[in-house]
């Protein structure tokens, strides 16, 4: 889900994204389906945006460690591959959830 944008000028700046290389998260070791699915999107995501895409494995914490990360993540070009646990039930599973599951992530894609 996006918001519409407020003006041209948002739609301009938009249009530009990405200007460096996009981080891709992975919180599961490398062989992983996660990693795999991330290795296999890299590629032609790489192309369609015209700036390389780094897949980095994060794993640990059911995959919270790198949810965590992209949640924090400031520089607008960290995007996470996350499995459906980290944004259901992990909330329930962990007392001390560092993110915000409902607050802190927007989707582009559900497979």
């Amino acid at each position: 889900f996006r918001k519409k944008p407020a003006s041209k000028e948002a739609v301009s700046a938009a249009a530009a994204w990405p200007t460096r290389p996009v981080k891709l998260l992975v919180g599961f070791p490398g062989g992983s389906t996660p990693d795999m699915a991330a290795r296999t999107l890299a590629e032609p995501l790489s192309r369609a945006l015209g700036q390389p895409v780094i897949v980095e494995n994060r794993p640990g914490a059911s995959g919270n460690i790198a949810a965590d990360l992209a949640a924090k993540a400031t520089d607008d070009h960290t995007l996470a591959v996350v499995i459906n646990g980290n944004l259901t039930s992990a909330k329930m599973l962990y007392s001390k959830l560092p993110y915000d599951p409902a607050k802190d992530f927007a989707p582009m894609y559900s497979a």
